[in-house]
């Protein structure tokens, strides 16, 4: 029988307010580091890592986390990767969505094991201990549309804790809560950005313009040039007017007085 879990007001206001900000570090690919951030002060972790994880390929094609400095020496985390991939299918936690299809509910090792099982894994020893990972958490989305998509295709979020207790179930209902709006998140920053990098030089300069405050429609290289200055046009006969570019008649003194037009 499952047990009961509360949430108190504040821990909602809380979450509800991730989901709802209004963010402006959009990142070259994956989630605003602020969302991120709150998310880490939300359900306490040392490390959240956000990264599209393609299992058929054994790569990851973006990767994202806090902190973003982790000290980690580069050969341990080249290890860690080779055994990842060595390993995975024999996880049963790593491959589950593979394994399942199932991309909703947010799993943690001691779903699958025993702690005394899970720290006999490879998995564990040759990828999560040299990493200083005792305890993580991870939630499962479908990768975004476009023309790379594919079979073992997912988009990963992994909380990591060095040590301490492990993630409460009060944790997962969180994550659990928050996952659509995550999705939602990260699909508005996919359209964010495939709208920004269709943008020609001028929309590009004037969207700066606008969040500089300026209500002019001149982009900035316009400020540099001069406008032409202004050429009068004389209108000479009934038949229309002379270019800029003609001399402009000149007028000379007739022995009657009359002025007359010059040759």
């Amino acid at each position: 029988m499952s047990s009961l879990t509360t949430a108190s007001e504040v821990d909602l206001c809380r979450l509800a307010a991730i989901v709802t900000a209004k963010r402006e570090d959009l990142p070259p690919q994956g989630l605003p580091l602020s969302l991120l951030s709150d998310l880490m002060d939300h359900i306490r972790c040392d490390e959240v890592v956000f990264t599209g994880f393609d299992s058929a390929r054994q790569d990851f094609w973006f990767t994202q986390g806090l902190p973003e400095d982790d000290g980690l020496d580069e050969k341990v985390g080249q290890a860690a990767v080779r055994a990842l991939w060595q390993h995975y299918w024999d996880s049963a936690v790593c491959s589950y969505p593979d394994r399942t299809g199932d991309l909703r509910s947010v799993v943690k090792p001691l779903d699958f094991y025993s702690g005394r099982q899970w720290h006999s894994t490879a998995m564990y020893t040759e990828n999560c201990r040299p990493l200083g990972i005792r305890h993580f958490m991870t939630l499962f989305l479908p990768e975004p549309p476009g023309p790379s998509r594919g079979p073992g295709r997912t988009v990963r979020l992994y909380l990591y804790r060095d040590g301490g207790p492990d993630f409460s179930e009060r944790d997962r209902a969180l994550l659990t809560l928050i996952r659509p709006h995550l999705h939602q998140a990260f699909l508005d920053a996919e359209r964010r950005r495939a709208s920004v990098s269709t943008l020609t030089p001028r929309q590009t300069d004037l969207l700066s313009l606008v969040a500089d405050g300026h209500t002019t429609c001149r982009s900035p290289g316009a400020w540099a040039c001069p406008k032409e200055p202004f050429v009068l046009t004389w209108r000479t006969s009934t038949a229309g007017c002379r270019s800029p570019a003609a001399p402009l008649p000149f007028f000379a003194p007739s022995p009657t007085g009359r002025c007359r037009r010059g040759p």
